[in-house]
This record gives C-alpha cells, structure tokens and sequence, in this order.
C-alpha cells in the first residue's frame, strides 16, 4: 500500500448552516462533524500524516477534538487563508518534506470511509492527479442568467466531483504557484490541474460520502450513520 498524506481544509463558516460557528464543530451522532473526518482518515492503511487546515478562532477547540479520539496517526494543524483555495496552498507549504503523493479532503464530508481513501492512494500510484466522483443520475440543464435552459449535457459524460482528490505534490505545489501568478479562481485542485493541461483520472466515490453544508445533509448523514453503526 502506497504511503500518502492528507490535508484537510476545515476553515470554513457555518453561513449556509445557519449555524454562529465552523459547521464542522456542530454535532453528529454525539460527536463533532470533523471527528468522523479524522477518524475515517486515520483508520486508511495508506495514510500516514493528516493536516487540518483551519482559522485560528477554531484552532483550539479542533485540537481539543483530535485530543480526544487517540488517533493513530500524527495530525498537525495549520493557518487557513480567506478562500479554500488559499487555504489548501498554506496546507502544502506545510507538508514534510518527504511527502510526494497528498490527499486533499473535505473536513465536512465526513461519511468518506477508510477504503474510499485507500482506493486514491492505490490510484495515485499510477497517475498525476484524481479525484472521486460518481456518476449523475439526474438529468442537468445549462442555464442562463434569466433561467432559461440552454443546454442539456449528455448525462453519461456527467460526474460529480467529491473528495478525496489525490495529487503529486510537486505538480499541485507548482499548480497553485501557476494559479497565484495568473489569478486564476478555482473551486477545487483538479480544476487547477485542468488548466495547466495536466491529466486528472476519476476514482468511483461513495454514493453516501456527502458534503455537510445545510440542515438537510446532517440530518441524512446521521441517518447513514444510524445505519452504518446499526
């Protein structure tokens, strides 16, 4: 099994939560949201090193948390920056020097299960970049500023992007470097990849690894955690 590293951006906000604090403090089946997330991260075999990157009002009461689960894996914390974007540079400024394959993840999709990142790891062995996805199953309209439709993809090429999504460090360190310079604004690493014309292969997610972002997704994770947990 091929040994990767992990970061973990968790300095967002609780605004489409509606909650007054990081969502990924809020509860979930007695425990915090982000705990599921290191858990599940620790548990992979590949994994050897996780990194939370996050604000420093929430620093403390994450370490609190990692304190707490006795994982067996190292985690370190690190300075988050006004955007996810921003936030996953300082995260691999701060890797070891000896880390060449990274995992970056989600801290609110916590329902990804340890086998989902083992698969990436097994996966970035044999190419630059991925991510996990699944396949659409609705029907997707391309639409304009006064909602109407303008196209309908073919829904067979249509995947949705999730997390973990797998990199070479190197490539990925000089990939933001490349989106700094050109002020280049992505959603997420693979995007990067794109525009610096660098293969980005698509690992089969997990129908259930969800991000937590509204009332709603926590409500259906703990379902799937009741059902998990039996």
């Amino acid at each position: 099994m091929p040994s990767v590293y992990v970061l973990i951006p968790a300095a967002g906000s609780g605004r489409r939560m509606g909650a007054n604090r990081n969502k990924v403090l809020l509860d979930l089946l007695g425990q915090p949201i982000i705990a599921w997330t290191l858990e599940a991260a620790a548990k992979a075999k590949a994994v050897v090193w996780i990194g939370v990157v996050c604000q420093g009002s929430d620093r403390s009461a994450l370490e609190a948390i990692a304190n707490t689960l006795n994982l067996s894996k190292p985690v370190t914390f690190i300075d988050g920056g006004t955007t996810r974007q921003a936030s996953v540079y300082n995260g691999l400024q701060a890797l070891p020097p000896e880390a060449t394959h990274v995992l970056i993840h989600d801290g609110a999709r916590c329902l990804a299960t340890p086998d989902l990142f083992d698969r990436c790891a097994v996966a970035l062995a044999t190419c630059p970049g991925l991510v996990a996805a699944v396949p659409v199953k609705d029907t997707i309209k391309v639409v304009d500023a006064d909602q109407r439709i303008e196209a309908t993809p073919d829904r067979q090429r249509l995947w949705a992007a999730q997390t973990p999504q797998g990199f070479d460090v190197a490539l990925l360190k000089q990939g933001h470097q490349q989106g700094i310079d050109q002020g280049w604004i992505v959603t997420d690493d693979a995007a990067l990849f794109e525009k610096c014309d660098l293969p980005v292969q698509v690992v089969p997610g997990e129908e259930t690894n969800l991000k937590v972002t509204t009332p709603m997704d926590l409500a259906i994770a703990e379902f799937i955690l009741k059902q998990r947990l039996g």
